[in-house]
């Protein structure tokens, strides 16, 4: 056999496919490793809806008795509709478009059965991070029509990506472990999870640390990244029963990973490196990119400037082996001990006093409503000691009331407990002590006390008005200011630390003004969001705005050749929303008629121009018993589908003698069947009305006189 039709054969069929007259086909691994049989008709199998399919797994996973793993997973992976589904959802992240069920052509489906049985089957293992034979396709993928060396070749598997069959195996995977982890979660942990964010993080902070004096920050960071296998399988496998599934994740887990597939970390470059990169790779980077046919298009300019203040604690997302978007699932699953171990500890340390003014008889009675900061009297000498904690991710928050004593012996527990239950230790600078009156930061923002004097007044005995002064603490939210000028300094917005100079927008200079002040003014309102629940919000928006607008001001100025903001902003106003011209010929039409006749676009002013523009801080009340929408209404869903409950239900309706919308409904229409006439109010008294026969006597008089 030729050396040519040797490569050809190992090559992947993205990478050797000559161009061809007809349409490119799916590959087909070796018929001893797939084919089982003739494969079965796909559209016979796509009987159910996909999304009908994930309901009922969710209402049987919040229905199900937790301590009990969930039996039987295999009967939905088996599902040809979720399959499908995990390949639409696949394709959109590969493509940026949501293919149609209908438009996926039946080699694909038949490519989807091959998938399906490989993944499936126990042995051999599935194939994770396969170069050659693949079962599935991208859409992306073009066939390559230049045949190339085994160096090469070589090279090119070394370093190709994940391929797009792993991604749609990864994407079923976590379609099915979803549901079943979630109501086994604690509620206090917030990060890579449905309906929980960074905002209920902070609304948690505010709600329920409001007297602590002592915390203990803790970056489990480097722990969650050396998770071994066996670790995570064995606490999957107290919630998870099925083989197939397990069998599945620990192929994953364990197959080896190519150095090519792993994304590689983004340095960031200093402003002396900058400098001494040349002139003609900074053009180059710059340069437009046309897009090829398939390629998703980039993150507009003010969603990649939002990403780029995402807070450390977030930026982080874990990676084990081949599972990818299932990752953080199973940092969760593994941190879940950690969560459960810690309430256990709270409800321990728990010490109530009768001489607190706070926190006398329950630990937690879930009836606080503090739709405002709350009130901490600091005077006595005895203290109610309660603990309190939260994580996002790799990151846990522990709040303690209590002597710095106890927040040692918390930190000696913690480390102890991480080194027990996953092996590893965490180190001494990752687990830091931190008092209140120093500020804590968390999710860029810092948690901190302002001590405030009030009057208190009261009747004492003999009713004699007291008025006695008295001290407090509230609990302070506020967005780090220092952070916000980092983030910009990142992005080359602003320079300085104390007193930053906003830098003109380089990004945006080829765009025109309409489109300019259009994109920042959505990074503006993103911004206005995020800081949504802190204490400064109009402060660190009102700055956020400036350095945006000056910024702007600047590269008009240099783009219109108007030397400085001052001139800019006496032609386009404070808000930029006047347009500004590079001529000024007395003969050119005017803007309001070129605006008239649909010749430009309308220019938005930049928005936040003032502080009485930017909206206040948002105290919406946040119970601590908070759970996300969708758990309320599963749970709701859940108790109406059981027998019981709706028959005590019933029963507490009559013996309240309360009358329901079935009841009211019934009488209405007897009261209408009887009368003749529609009389809604007096129809809920017809009952009475019967009881003493005054109806059935009316009636018979009304039909003598007819």
């Amino acid at each position: 056999m030729p050396p040519r039709a040797v490569l050809r054969r190992l090559l992947p069929t993205h990478l050797h496919r000559p161009a061809a007259r007809h349409a490119p086909r799916q590959a087909r691994p070796p018929p001893s490793a797939t084919d089982e049989g003739p494969l079965p008709d796909p559209y016979a199998l796509l009987v159910h809806d996909p999304i009908d399919l994930l309901s009922s797994l969710w209402r049987r996973a919040f229905a199900h008795p937790l301590p009990s793993p969930f039996p039987n997973l295999s009967g939905y992976a088996s599902r040809l509709d979720l399959w499908l589904l995990s390949y639409q959802r696949a394709c959109a992240h590969a493509t940026g478009t949501f293919p149609p069920r209908h438009a996926v052509p039946l080699p694909t489906l038949h490519s989807l059965l091959r998938l399906r049985a490989a993944a499936l089957r126990r042995h051999p293992a599935f194939p994770w991070g396969a170069s050659t034979h693949l079962l599935l396709r991208s859409p992306v993928d073009k066939p390559s029509t230049v045949p190339i060396s085994r160096r090469k070749l070589e090279a090119r598997f070394s370093d190709a990506p994940p391929p797009f069959q792993d991604r749609v195996v990864q994407e079923l995977l976590l379609l099915l472990l979803e549901p079943v982890f979630e109501p086994r979660f604690s509620p206090k942990s917030h990060a890579f999870r449905p309906g929980r964010g960074p905002h209920s993080a902070i609304r948690s902070v505010r709600s329920r640390f409001a007297a602590y004096l002592w915390f203990v920050s803790a970056d489990l960071t480097a722990v969650v990244d050396g998770l071994s296998p066996d670790t995570i399988l064995s606490c999957v496998q107290k919630a998870v029963s099925d083989r197939k599934v397990l069998s599945l994740l620990k192929s994953a887990l364990s197959a080896p990973v190519r150095p090519g597939s792993v994304p590689p970390m983004e340095k960031d470059l200093d402003g002396l490196t900058k400098k001494r990169l040349k002139r003609k790779v900074l053009r180059k980077s710059r340069k437009k990119k046309v897009l090829n046919e398939n390629e998703p298009k980039p993150d507009p300019y003010w969603l990649r400037m939002f990403f780029g203040f995402a807070p450390e604690q977030a930026c982080h997302v874990p990676n084990y082996g081949h599972c990818g978007i299932i990752s953080p699932l199973l940092a969760n699953v593994c941190l879940n001990e950690l969560d459960w171990w810690m309430e256990e500890k709270i409800n321990q340390y728990f010490c109530p006093s009768k001489h607190d003014s706070i926190w006398k008889e329950v630990g937690d009675d879930g009836c606080h409503n503090p739709a405002w900061p709350e009130f901490v009297p600091s005077a006595g000498k005895e203290k109610t000691r309660k603990m309190d904690f939260l994580r996002f991710g790799s990151h846990v928050l522990i709040g303690i009331r209590g002597p710095r004593e106890d927040a040692v012996e918390i930190r000696r527990q913690l480390m102890e407990f991480c080194e027990r239950t996953f092996g590893l230790r965490p180190e001494n600078s990752m687990v830091e002590i931190e008092h209140i009156t120093r500020g804590i930061e968390f999710l860029d923002h810092v948690i901190t006390r302002r001590v405030i004097y009030p009057t208190l007044r009261y009747t004492a005995s003999g009713g004699n008005i007291v008025s006695e002064k008295g001290v407090g603490t509230l609990l302070s939210v506020t967005a780090s200011l220092q952070r916000c000028i980092r983030h910009f300094r990142k992005l080359e917005l602003v320079k300085g630390d104390r007193d930053p100079e906003p830098l003109p927008c380089s990004p945006m200079l080829y765009s025109g003004q309409a489109h300019t002040n259009s994109q920042m003014n959505k990074f503006l309102e993103t911004m206005a969001d995020w800081y949504r629940y802190a204490d400064n919000r109009k402060k660190i928006v009102g700055f956020c705005a400036y350095v945006i607008r000056s910024s702007l001001a600047k590269l008009y100025a240099a783009r219109y050749r108007l030397k400085s903001r001052a001139k800019v902003y006496k032609i386009a106003s404070r808000d930029l929303s006047r347009p500004l011209r590079e001529n000024t010929r007395n003969d050119a039409p005017e803007y309001s008629d070129l605006l008239r006749m649909g010749l430009v676009d309308f220019i938005e002013g930049v928005q936040f121009a003032r502080m009485s523009s930017i909206p206040s801080c948002d105290y919406t009340p946040f119970p601590r018993n908070w759970v996300p929408h969708h758990e309320l209404i599963l749970q709701e869903y859940i108790k109406l589908q059981d027998p019981k409950f709706f028959l005590e239900l019933h029963k507490t309706i009559k013996r309240q003698e309360i009358s329901s919308p079935q009841d009211d409904i019934s009488k209405m229409v007897w009261y209408y069947k009887v009368h003749g006439v529609y009389d809604d109010k007096r129809s809920l008294v017809g009952t009475k009305e019967l009881r003493n026969g005054e109806v059935i006597n009316g009636n018979k008089q009304l039909l003598l006189d007819t």
